[in-house]
């Protein structure tokens, strides 16, 4: 009984908070990259492409309505894609399809990284609409803290929320959980801080450096799949 439960706690590496951190920053990396050197948008997430598509409707412009359909179904179809295959990939038993997305996005990175300063922004944005979906629906916590590694919105709220919450009751575990929030905040923004500068450099071929923490994570993955966690293919990260 006492295995069985500490079985049950532990987390799989794919939970890991500093697999996350990494993600975050790619997270950060990517909504440097996009409004630097790619048109000035971000495309990690589809409020604000929401928003657009209302005003455009609500000025009978047709056309860039249809346009912004465009990146809203590339986000569509990532978290489709990620829902669908994770289940069929872990039936092989040879790696997880949190692991073998990394490895697409890697491939994605590289590619994105030859495509000329001259193209139109449309390709790399909805190539990042994509990739994003995935990563953001694949990867869900961190140490079994309800995480975002592609977007800030809900770690503001809360630290908001639980600032209140130490405050009020003098709770330290609260504390704590504000400054997880807070330090994943600085690392997203570190890594649009980073990228901006790499990419005023570099432009598009900026998006390469990305590529090292992603590298990091894909290492530390596979390790898993091949030696610690063969045998827990049918174990189901938290919060799918």
């Amino acid at each position: 009984m006492i295995h069985h439960e500490v079985t049950e706690k532990k987390f799989l590496e794919c939970e890991r908070w500093y697999i996350l951190t990494c993600l975050t920053f790619v997270g950060g990396f990517f909504g440097g990259y996009t409004y630097s050197v790619r048109g000035g948008v971000f495309c990690n997430a589809q409020t604000a492409n929401f928003v657009l598509l209302a005003m455009s409707l609500g000025s009978c412009d047709w056309k860039q309505a249809s346009y912004l359909c465009i990146p809203i179904t590339a986000y569509f179809l990532g978290a489709v894609v990620s829902e669908a295959v994770a289940d069929g990939i872990k039936r092989f038993h040879l790696i997880r399809w949190d692991t073998l997305l990394i490895i697409i996005e890697i491939l994605v990175i590289f590619i994105l990284g030859f495509i000329p300063d001259t193209a139109p922004y449309q390709i790399s944005q909805v190539a990042i609409n994509f990739i994003a979906s995935m990563q953001y629906n694949t990867f869900r916590q961190a140490d079994g803290v309800p995480m975002a590694t592609t977007f800030c919105t809900n770690h503001l709220r809360q630290v908001g929320v639980f600032f209140t919450k130490g405050i009020r009751h003098k709770s330290l575990a609260d504390i704590k959980r504000m400054g997880f929030y807070i330090a994943m905040l600085a690392v997203f923004v570190a890594g649009g801080t980073i990228s901006t500068m790499i990419c005023h450099q570099f432009t598009g071929k900026g998006i390469w450096f990305a590529i090292l923490p992603l590298a990091i994570v894909v290492i530390d993955l596979l390790h898993a799949d091949l030696k610690t966690e063969k045998n827990e293919f049918d174990r189901i990260p938290r919060g799918h």
